[in-house]
């Protein structure tokens, strides 16, 4: 599956190879129907701006950028900032803390 940039934000997305080590510091996608995709938004917020799509199957690298935010709240209603990098390209933007978890880099 492909991964779905809305025209308006792409210059969130950069060309390139991704880049990640070996070791923590990664995310894996999980309580997401196998059907369905993880949105990538634009800002920490449900009504913010989808700027990715990730499928659960999860064929890129998901690579955590800094804390899941705002850390006054449970940690399933926390937002994470990641990159998203998948074949050529990388997106950053946020993902809801539920639906990903640690894990290794590759």
């Amino acid at each position: 599956m492909n991964m779905i940039i809305i025209p308006a934000l792409a210059l969130l997305a950069f060309a390139g190879t991704a880049h990640a080590t070996t070791g923590k510091g990664c995310l894996r996608v999980v309580n997401v129907a196998s059907w369905d995709t993880l949105n990538i938004r634009a800002r920490p917020s449900a009504s913010s701006a989808i700027v990715g799509e990730i499928d659960p199957n999860n064929a890129g690298i998901i690579s955590l950028r800094g804390s899941c935010v705002p850390r006054n709240v449970s940690w399933g209603s926390r937002w994470c900032p990641i990159t998203y990098y998948y074949d050529r390209y990388s997106v950053k933007g946020f993902v809801k803390a539920r639906f990903v978890r640690d894990s290794d880099c590759p």
